[in-house]
């Protein structure tokens, strides 16, 4: 048998058209297409699905509880897997007590330096911890901020307890925690906390003590009073706020103040620790420098006795510099990181292993990167590969597919038009394809030529957000302008910071998802779905909750989902169609309703193309999917669920929802991201018509064909973090072409 490839056997998961396949080992293989073509069924829920589920078979069946499950892929054979690392976009997680120094395994090696050479030494590893009680700062527990109850917005002194004296939702009247001071016998339920006494406000704000009985529920029930300040602490401001569910945590934050830990000065750890120093910095001094400069302060140390440790440190810290994120620092909180960021941090994590045969597949790593640090990037996917492992690579930037060894293009088009092997080959068969990929890798957009006047301007005013460093421009209006400059220059904090505090009313489309539930689809997203509820019951004469699958008309067995899940423990759970329903979610009494000939579950079946046929006469909900259209998701269905949605598919879906908006400043960041060659000047169009309608356009961007079409360019630079912050270029494309000292006028002329 020829181990050499990976082969696949008629794949057909999700759109995939029966596939088979065979994929070089040891080689980087470059996955292209159109969104939506089927790239990510075939490299992620194919291929590293059965590969990850296979390697959890090889554990205990306790380990395999504990274990994410993953379901085995619609196919024939998979055949000469090797071990899946799948580095993605998604966002690290981990809360206020990860950093990038935790997550990417540099602070445990930091704390070892500091437990050893130290000075003076004061304990273990475990003492230099933010996270650990023997280390971390008493006051804010570690946390580097300090949240403080405000009563100016918690309480409402000219109203009673009865009246909602208490403005805190949930300890809203007639809810539990109301009842605990309304009912406690301290207080006049009725009067005014203005006309208080001070023993009495004092009781309320922080009295303690004292047993009483209180109505819930039918019953007495037994309960010891507790002020307002001490409990709301201890529910709300002694817990993790990024732990909570977003909903409670935006109400809560609503009714506190942060800031600072001033005992710590921000640092997270205690006194004790930050007195020990090396070379005169603390750990605290090291994890607030730039990798950059934190990488030539290692290059300081010799001590014999940790030189295991330091060339550790001095490689993992190089990896982070090479891979283009020199300019972040180790204290920085993940869930600020961006989902390019994440992705590269995750990849630092694998190139200091010394296994080989391994199998690592990255999910369009040139996200969020300047097409100058394109070059590193291809560097580090050259050495996994020199090092014995297979790398897969789903990717949509010509730079980086003229990296790839193997190329195989997915489609000819996106959804049902998808699913097909196009092309398989080297770079040179590429190139002569007669596919959209082979057409697109070597054509040159056109630079604009005619620039719009604009018709104002929004001045960012003193902008000192992150990196910058009191930034005042102007941002002109009724015309399209791309804000650029290297990954860290300053280019979000300047436009998703500065401006949008000073110019809130602006529309925001960024890469969040929209939705993560299996119950949230376009249709409901884009407002359609309320549209079509009432259209079926006028209609019919029924009430429109019967057209719900999250209401009345769902089925009663899979409960509107359309499927029914059995979890088998261990082993992998078992997702089936519903018998009941046949997987179309509602009752039999509501199929069998139409409109125009079709059932609620026909129509959510059509994708938003055959839409445009169907809501022809419909004057409220044509122009709706008119705009799922004009984004390119002409392929998705009204009823697919949001969580199979990518990045890119989220911010197209975000944009729909907005298009028919007047007057508005549209802010987007990178919108090309999930985005072939040949959907971009699609995308332009949209902005271009944005413009004419009298929008202003506002654009993060990278993507050299979005420059070459702005009215107006902002590059930030000269270049990231601490040697970023600044507007080094502000003018039209044309003169861009001309700055000596811009990285991206540069790439501009090179590229051609």
């Amino acid at each position: 048998m020829d181990q050499d490839f990976i082969e696949i056997i008629r794949a057909r998961e999700n759109n995939l058209k029966n596939v088979s396949l065979r994929i070089p080992k040891r080689k980087i293989t470059v996955f292209t297409g159109v969104s939506g073509s089927g790239k990510s069924s075939l490299v992620f829920d194919t291929i590293a699905a059965e590969s990850q589920r296979q390697l959890n078979e090889t554990f205990s069946a306790f380990v395999r509880n504990l274990l994410p499950k993953f379901g085995q892929p619609d196919a024939d054979a998979l055949r000469n897997l090797s071990t899946a690392v799948v580095i993605d976009q998604k966002r690290l997680g981990g809360g206020s007590r990860s950093t990038l120094g935790t997550i990417s395994d540099i602070n445990p090696l930091l704390r070892l330096l500091y437990s050893r050479i130290g000075e003076p030494h004061i304990g273990g590893s475990n003492v230099f911890g933010f996270n650990d009680p023997t280390g971390m700062c008493p006051e804010c527990e570690g946390l580097g901020k300090v949240s403080t109850m405000n009563l100016a917005k918690f309480l409402d002194r000219s109203r009673s307890l009865n009246e909602g004296a208490i403005l805190f939702p949930p300890f809203a009247v007639g809810t539990w925690y109301w009842k605990l001071y309304a009912e406690s016998g301290h207080f006049d339920s009725d009067k005014k906390l203005a006309d208080y006494t001070e023993a009495e406000m004092r009781q309320l704000l922080h009295g303690s003590g004292g047993k009483f009985v209180v109505e819930a529920q039918g019953r007495a029930m037994q309960a010891e009073y507790e002020g307002l300040v001490p409990r709301f602490t201890r529910l709300y401001l002694k817990k993790d706020l990024n732990a909570m569910a977003a909903r409670n945590r935006e109400t809560v934050l609503r009714f506190i103040t942060r800031g600072r830990c001033t005992v710590c000065e921000g640092t997270r750890l205690s006194e004790l620790v930050r007195g020990c120093r090396i070379d005169g910095h603390n750990i605290a001094d090291l994890c607030a420098m730039e990798i950059t400069e934190l990488a030539a302060v290692a290059e300081g140390w010799s001590q014999p006795q940790v030189k295991t440790i330091v060339e550790s440190l001095r490689e993992r810290l190089r990896h982070l510099v090479t891979i283009g994120l020199g300019y972040l620092t180790l204290d920085r909180e993940t869930s600020s990181l961006s989902g390019g960021e994440a992705q590269r941090v995750k990849m630092v994590r694998h190139l200091s292993s010394s296994l080989v045969d391994m199998m690592y597949i990255f999910d369009e790593p040139s996200v969020g990167l300047h097409p100058s640090d394109i070059l590193p990037l291809t560097e580090l996917l050259m050495e996994l590969r020199d090092k014995g492992n297979t790398v897969l690579v789903v990717e949509h930037d010509p730079d980086l597919i003229r990296a790839a060894d193997h190329v195989v293009d997915i489609g000819p088009r996106a959804g049902t038009r998808g699913g097909e092997v196009v092309y398989e080959g080297g770079l040179d068969g590429l190139y002569r394809a007669d596919t959209l990929t082979g057409r697109w890798i070597t054509r040159q957009v056109p630079m604009k030529t005619e620039f719009r006047t604009p018709t104002g301007h929004k001045t960012v005013r003193d902008g000192t957000a992150n990196n910058l460093r009191g930034v005042t421009v102007e941002i002109p209006t009724g015309v399209l302008t791309v804000v650029c400059g290297v990954a860290g220059a300053g280019k979000s904090s300047l436009v998703e910071r500065a401006f949008l505090e000073q110019h809130p009313s602006a529309v925001v489309i960024d890469q969040a998802a929209v939705g993560t539930s299996n119950r949230s689809t376009p249709a409901t997203y884009i407002g359609l779905m309320d549209h079509l509820r009432k259209a079926f019951a006028k209609a019919n004469k029924v009430s429109a909750s019967l057209f719900s699958f999250n209401s009345k008309g769902a089925c009663e067995t899979c409960q509107g989902l359309g499927f029914v899940q059995t979890d088998l423990a261990f082993l992998d759970p078992i997702r089936s169609i519903c018998e009941e329903c046949e997987g179309r979610r509602f009752m039999p009494e509501v199929l069998a309703h139409r409109l125009r000939g079709r059932s609620i579950d026909e129509v959510l079946e059509m994708t938003a193309l055959e839409a445009l046929e169907y809501f022809g006469e419909d004057a409220t909900a044509l122009p709706v999917v008119r705009a799922l259209n004009d984004v390119g998701l002409d392929y998705l269905r009204l009823g697919q669920p949001l969580s199979t949605l990518s990045g890119g598919e989220c911010q197209r879906m975000k944009l729909a929802s907005e298009l028919h908006k007047r007057g508005s400043v549209y802010v987007m960041d990178e919108p090309t991201t999930g985005l072939h060659m040949s959907d971009v000047e699609h995308l332009l169009k949209i902005m271009e018509r944005l413009v004419e309608q009298g929008n202003s356009v506002i654009v993060i961007e990278h993507n050299p064909d979005v420059i070459k079409n702005a009215d107006w360019v902002i590059e930030l630079g000269p270049g990231a973090g601490s040697k970023g912050g600044e507007v080094v270029f502000q003018g039209t494309p044309y003169e861009l072409l001309e700055a000596g000292h811009s990285v991206t006028g540069a790439y501009l002329r090179q590229s051609g």
